[in-house]
């Protein structure tokens, strides 16, 4: 079963009071409360958006991130009660994509879910594919010549834009506030995340096919859909 989002929190009537009210505005939402409970979801479910606190019953919620991160991109919001710096550095370098504190407002919460859900959510068609490269817009599965491509959150975003954008011109302005949505972002940051797309996708990275520098405009995706 196909979830948009999945809590995983060891404060059950909070994981279940906060997964009801996101179910009650058409957020599907189902939670767990430890990371054995975890564990045994993804057997049999998937979900688009976690949610996840820190301090589990059984585990951490930081090497469970690591180990999601095994396996999938999908985002992951950190909920905690913890305050401290250096625990919202460590969710973000391990793979979060947010840090929420508690106590947080259930509305405000929804709302920063179903921007995401927007975000990363179907557009079109559910993949693109051609006879090299696979890219599945739903599992957000990546594959280059046969074999899978390990991408970040934020490069799956980039790709998939420029993808659904196939054979236009897009200004680097554009990707700023559409992808990273910020205005200012720098062009160092963008040029970065491009080469490791193209390390990633490129038959030979140096003469991309795929990712088309547009000189003094941006940046254009060229396909060859089967």
């Amino acid at each position: 079963m196909k979830y948009d989002c999945f809590i995983i929190d060891d404060e059950k009537l909070l994981a279940d009071s906060t997964a009801e009210y996101f179910n009650l505005f058409g957020v599907k939402t189902a939670a767990a409360y430890s990371v054995y409970e975890c564990r045994d979801f993804f057997r049999e479910h998937t979900a688009q958006l976690l949610l996840l606190d820190i301090n589990l019953g059984d585990g951490s919620g930081f090497e469970l991130c690591r180990e999601l991160r095994e396996k999938t991109d999908v985002p992951i919001l950190f909920i905690s009660a913890r305050t401290s710096d250096d625990d919202q550095i460590i969710a973000l370098n391990i793979g979060g994509d947010d840090y929420i504190q508690k106590p947080y407002s259930l509305s405000v919460l929804l709302a920063k879910v179903k921007v995401v859900l927007k975000r990363y959510g179907e557009q079109g068609d559910s993949a693109y594919c051609d006879d090299w490269l696979t890219v599945d817009f739903d599992t957000r599965q990546v594959r280059a010549g046969g074999s899978p491509v390990r991408l970040t959150a934020l490069e799956f975003r980039l790709l998939s834009y420029l993808i659904r954008h196939e054979n236009k011109v897009i200004s680097k302005q554009e990707l700023f506030e559409n992808v990273w949505e910020d205005k200012f972002t720098g062009d160092g940051t963008l040029n970065v995340h491009i080469r490791k797309i193209r390390e990633a996708i490129e038959r030979t990275p140096g003469k991309p096919e795929y990712i088309l520098t547009v000189w003094g405009d941006g940046y254009r995706f060229c396909g060859g859909r089967k």
